[in-house]
């Protein structure tokens, strides 16, 4: 088994499904860094300086790569469902497209968020 070459599309479904584990398995902390947001400006005070450790920053920045990818991976199996992308070829290729811009997203977003 270890011979065993995954092509690139099958790499992206598996993201795609780590993916989606990760954002369900965050929606606790997330909800909590929302209330922890909105309840009152002391709660807003502590989370943001929690939000400026650096391991904090690389959750965030996870988070974010996986929401950019799980969103731009079901946007590809959808167009395959609808049979808009037809070949090996062109699934090869929007594999390619899923990884650049899902990383290109979470740098740009990244940026932004720094």
């Amino acid at each position: 088994l270890h011979k065993i070459k995954l092509p690139l599309p099958g790499f992206v479904s598996i993201l795609h499904r780590v993916s989606g584990l990760l954002l369900f398995f965050s929606l606790p902390l997330l909800l909590w860094m929302l209330q922890a947001s909105i309840r009152s400006i002391e709660t807003y005070t502590q989370l943001i300086e929690i939000l400026q450790n650096p391991f904090s920053k690389l959750v965030v920045l996870g988070l974010v790569w996986a929401f950019f990818h799980h969103l731009c991976a079901g946007l590809r199996y959808l167009a395959l469902d609808l049979h808009m992308v037809s070949g090996l070829a062109q699934a090869r290729a929007s594999s390619k497209w899923v990884l650049g811009i899902s990383l290109l997203l979470t740098v740009l977003t990244g940026g932004w968020l720094c």
